[in-house]
């Protein structure tokens, strides 16, 4: 990393934040880190163990928190995700444990999390699966923001599996509701057969990057591969989800699943033509761009062969 002359604050050993926030920030935005001031402020309050707020209040870096600071800037401007280092990922009203070996959660998809909290506010005591649930992110949003619910989390990978342990425990150690955790395949053709035609509400993040897509430097060297690319057209997963979420809802119930931005067409149209769903609705990002779609479980039985109409929501 380059280093720029330091000014500790006049009759101390201390150097104010605002300098070295502003010495990191040059840093990495010659890294090529977009939010680099904002990623860099948020370094410091983790160094400092102060509110990102609270920054310019603070007493600011004595001589080992500098360099430990420095040596993170250091990795961040590697492009070794920010979460990674603070090992906390903000979602929702959630500060959640993250690090290598599973999926970082990200904004956007607190998007699709609101539509299944919305949506399970409508029933007295809903249940709740989230599929290829990594960290826990969606589950554990639900959990909190609908007590009421049982939440049932479903992932395969043992290491994601030991995230979304221990997120859960840290949320009922907190107070929230506990929920359950299953490790299964969510393309298994009798996934949670003892729920069949029970679940009100069926969320998923599934793994849908198009296999050819080159993503950013944070994403190819530290999220998990099975996490991320869904096979050549990005569908793989996907597919199978939706064919199970249809046996597994109630009549009536929800379903909500994230795709990549290329897929605002084939993921509602792949509702559609099961025949299963109603009310098939696209939804777009904050940013404009595709981001999730949803539907309900038909109560009067598939209609094979005249697919439902879908139209394109704005959240």
């Amino acid at each position: 990393m380059t280093s720029l002359p330091r000014h500790p604050s006049e009759g101390t050993e201390r150097e104010r934040p605002s300098l070295a926030v502003a010495r990191a920030a040059r840093v990495l935005a010659d890294a090529g880190v977009a939010s680099a001031r904002a990623e860099a402020e948020q370094l410091a309050a983790y160094v400092l163990d102060v509110p990102r707020g609270r920054l310019a209040l603070a007493d600011g870096f004595d001589p080992g928190q500098r360099d430990r600071f420095e040596a993170l800037v250091a990795r961040r401007a590697g492009r070794e995700p920010l979460q990674h280092l603070t090992g906390r990922a903000g979602f929702r009203h959630l500060e959640l444990a993250v690090g290598p070996g599973v999926f970082t959660p990200r904004p956007e998809t607190e998007l699709l999390a609101g539509w299944g909290i919305d949506r399970a506010r409508r029933r007295p005591d809903p249940l709740v699966v989230d599929l290829c649930s990594g960290s826990g992110a969606i589950a554990l949003a639900v959990a909190q923001e609908v007590p009421a619910a049982r939440v049932v989390a479903v992932e395969r990978s043992p290491a994601a599996l030991a995230w979304l342990r221990r997120n859960a425990a840290e949320r009922a150690a907190a107070g929230d509701r506990s929920i359950e955790v299953v490790a299964a395949d969510v393309t298994d053709p009798r996934l949670l057969a003892a729920l069949v035609g029970r679940v009100d509400v069926l969320l998923c993040n599934p793994p849908y990057v198009p296999r050819a897509v080159v993503v950013p430097p944070e994403v190819a060297g530290h999220d998990p591969d099975e996490a991320v690319f869904g096979g050549a057209d990005g569908l793989d997963v996907i597919r199978p989800v939706l064919s199970r979420a249809a046996e597994l809802l109630r009549p009536g119930g929800g379903l909500g699943v994230e795709h990549d931005d290329t897929h605002g067409a084939a993921v509602p149209a792949l509702l559609a033509a099961d025949g299963r769903y109603a009310e098939v609705e696209e939804h777009r990002d904050l940013a404009g761009r595709a981001r999730f779609a949803t539907a309900s479980r038909r109560a009067d039985g598939p209609r094979p062969g005249a697919a439902p109409a879908w139209q394109t929501g704005s959240s």
